[in-house]
């Protein structure tokens, strides 16, 4: 009996062993695969408990990877072709009328009913996109003068060119967020640093750095467009590099006074008594506190460069003539009342559009306010 409790005892021991064992190897799997702070966790779990900024996060996530791949939604080319037991990518490649088994050397058209009878006579097939219709390809057969209504080969109708206004939207959305993201990192990189030297070193250099602000944000930035376009003609990059000029400017004070604020604490200064560089201070200590306003920000400059851009399109002083463009739609629309399709298609994207970002920008305010952590988590 003795030796039988024993035995008991002793597998109790080594079971409770191998549980101990198995826990502490699950924690510190989860440890290791959990890089992420803790704040950050937190900050995260915030973001994702509430629920409209989440979702109006996924949805814009989808519509933008979905904007990436327009060519393949959105196109007068096919995706594939199979001809003489051979593919080819129009979409991606150029390929001569001649490829085919017509008599020119010149770009196919596949819209025409001859290099259709052409492939289909040799067996082959094309796949095309759901839209065959680019942002500047001209609908030729209309039945009525455009801008057109909608019907089934155009789902939003077309403008006063005989454009597809759909495939028009899709490209114009995203032209609208590549520029907005571009304009974003940019300010956003550009205005932390100078703030973050003008709040670390202060004394003539905060002087001369907020005066030399004062005096540049008195600019007229729309009359220097104008003046500009009138001698350059405008394209994506040179708007961008000069909204970039004047946008930066919207983070400098807060991650200035943030600095104005850490460099004083007891961290900065064991820091600095330690001989540590200043860029690594600046980095490591004293940009993680700025952060926090900086990412608040973000959200406002991103719907700022949606909305900057789109009124600088409607101005006439924005891309060029024939670039899919929200505000070039919405400049259609207000020339042309009696084709309202037009003005609803560029008022519905810009407004769901612009829509989804605050919520998004909600979000992100909420989840660096320790007082919505705290409120979720009780």
């Amino acid at each position: 009996m003795a030796q039988s409790s024993m035995n008991s005892k002793s597998s109790i021991t080594s079971t409770s062993q191998a549980t101990d064992d198995q826990s502490d190897n699950s924690t510190l799997s989860q440890k290791q695969k959990s890089t992420l702070s803790p704040i950050t966790q937190r900050r995260l779990a915030s973001f994702v408990a509430g629920k409209r900024s989440f979702y109006s996060f996924v949805l814009f996530l989808a519509l933008f990877v979905l904007s990436l791949f327009a060519e393949l939604i959105a196109n007068d080319k096919p995706i594939l072709i199979q001809y003489k037991n051979d593919y080819y990518s129009p979409v991606f490649n150029v390929y001569p009328e001649t490829t085919f088994g017509g008599d020119f050397a010149t770009e196919a058209e596949y819209t025409d009913p001859y290099l259709l009878e052409l492939i289909e006579t040799e067996g082959g097939w094309m796949l095309w996109p759901m839209i065959r219709f680019s942002y500047d390809t001209i609908n030729y057969e209309l039945d009525r003068p455009a801008p057109s209504p909608p019907t089934t080969d155009n789902l939003l109708g077309t403008d006063d060119q005989g454009r597809d206004v759909l495939a028009r939207v899709i490209y114009g959305f995203r032209i609208s967020m590549l520029f907005a993201i571009a304009l974003t990192i940019g300010s956003t990189v550009v205005g932390v640093a100078v703030g973050a030297i003008q709040g670390f070193f202060g004394g003539k250099i905060d002087l001369l750095g907020q005066r030399f602000i004062e005096i540049w944000s008195g600019l007229p930035t729309l009359f220097i467009l104008i003046i500009l376009s009138s001698v350059i003609e405008p394209n994506f990059w040179w708007l961008l590099g000069i909204m970039l000029l004047f946008s930066w400017m919207a983070l400098v004070d807060v991650v200035r006074a943030e600095f104005l604020r850490c460099r004083n604490l007891e961290y900065v200064t064991a820091a600095k008594a330690l001989g540590v560089p200043n860029h690594l201070i600046m980095w490591r200590h004293m940009l993680p506190n700025a952060m926090v306003a900086t990412m608040t920000f973000m959200p406002f400059i991103f719907t700022g460069g949606v909305t900057t851009l789109t009124a600088l399109d409607f101005l006439g002083f924005g891309l060029p003539p024939g670039s899919a463009s929200l505000g070039e739609l919405v400049a259609q629309g207000k020339a042309n009342l009696h084709a309202p399709w037009l003005g609803l298609s560029a008022f519905a994207v810009l407004s769901i559009m612009l829509t989804l970002l605050v919520f998004i920008g909600e979000g992100v305010r909420d989840a660096f306010d320790p007082r919505h952590i705290s409120e979720r988590q009780a």
